[in-house]
């Protein structure tokens, strides 16, 4: 028996049919190599050509929309022109930034940039790099006062961090009622302080949306280039800096970078006291929205990490992230 046409939920876009079919779209026909680097939230391909080494990346069908795409990209061009250190997209010889390939699961968008100089910090960020990167996302945050765009983008808000990560968490701790009650207990405690929290500029920008050590790159010279921007959208400055502290302490940064991280930021962008009160707070709510996004890739590509430990682990980890002495790990 044969089932034909059958229904496909993620597919491996061919290496060589892209430099076929795509990258030509973009001028580049003298290509030595292109390769699939890395499957996350989107695949990278490295593409190198002659002349420079470019990164490839393909949206996941179940990822993003074309008009959240779109919002990044006019993002980033919008900081490229204002002499931000990211790695703006590149356009094709036509024009577009973004183009649509047919996969067998529907349409995958596909963007080129140029590969950042330099490389991640190797053993982790300096602490003259770290306060140079806080100083960086703040001007970003102060500059992305004055942007504007006609696509829509989901901001980063607690019915999108909080309770639809809750929506795919909850259901998987119903063997685990006193974790699923402290995981309940701590989102209504985040509703509770972050309740009035301004959602007027300046305090509401848009937000890198992942500010870690691996979406940084930096020279011999200490020049640094940003990128992944897969993540932005508008919220609140102060999230940011949560997010980054999320990262941070689960990769295990030392406490002293983790605070040049902040000590830059605030050398251009003073906190306010209801900034500070939230951080921890804050930390928690990125945690929580970290766990929904490894959650949902689990369950497309490799549901057999979603045992025991895993649950244990993260559970472990907000336990700590809500203790007071949650900076000091």
């Amino acid at each position: 028996m044969i089932c034909a046409d059958f229904p496909v939920i993620y597919s491996t876009l061919s290496a060589i049919a892209l430099v076929e079919r795509v990258l030509p779209l973009y001028g580049l026909v003298d290509i030595e190599r292109c390769e699939l680097w890395h499957r996350g939230l989107s695949d990278i391909y490295l593409v190198q050509s002659s002349d420079e080494l470019r990164v490839l990346r393909v949206s996941h069908h179940h990822w993003r929309s074309r008009v959240d795409i779109d919002f990044e990209i006019e993002f980033l061009n919008f900081l490229a022109e204002h002499q931000m250190p990211v790695a703006a997209p590149i356009a094709t010889s036509q024009g577009d930034f973004v183009v649509e390939v047919g996969a067998p699961e529907g349409t995958r968008y596909a963007t080129l940039f140029p590969f950042a100089p330099g490389e991640i910090g190797l053993g982790g960020w300096t602490v003259e790099q770290s306060t140079k990167l806080g100083q960086v996302v703040a001007k970003i945050h102060q500059i992305s006062a004055d942007f504007s765009c006609e696509h829509p983008r989901q901001p980063l808000d607690l019915t999108y961090l909080l309770d639809e990560s809750l929506s795919y968490i909850l259901p998987f701790l119903g063997d685990r009622p006193n974790d699923g009650q402290f995981l309940e207990t701590t989102a209504e405690n985040i509703r509770k302080k972050l309740a009035n929290f301004s959602t007027e500029k300046p305090f509401w920008t848009v937000c890198w949306g992942d500010a870690h050590s691996g979406n940084v790159h930096f020279t011999k010279d200490q020049q640094i280039t940003m990128f992944d921007f897969d993540q932005c959208g508008y919220g609140w400055r102060a999230f940011e800096i949560g997010k980054f502290f999320q990262a941070a302490l689960t990769t295990g940064m030392r406490r002293n970078v983790r605070e040049a991280f902040v000590a830059g930021y605030k050398s251009s962008t003073p906190f306010t006291e209801a900034e500070e009160y939230a951080l921890q707070s804050l930390t928690q709510l990125a945690y929580i929205w970290s766990w929904r996004i490894s959650l949902q890739h689990i369950l497309l590509f490799n549901n057999s990490q979603l045992d025991r430990h895993y649950f244990l682990k993260r559970i472990e980890r907000l336990r700590t992230l809500s203790t007071r002495d949650w900076q000091l790990f």
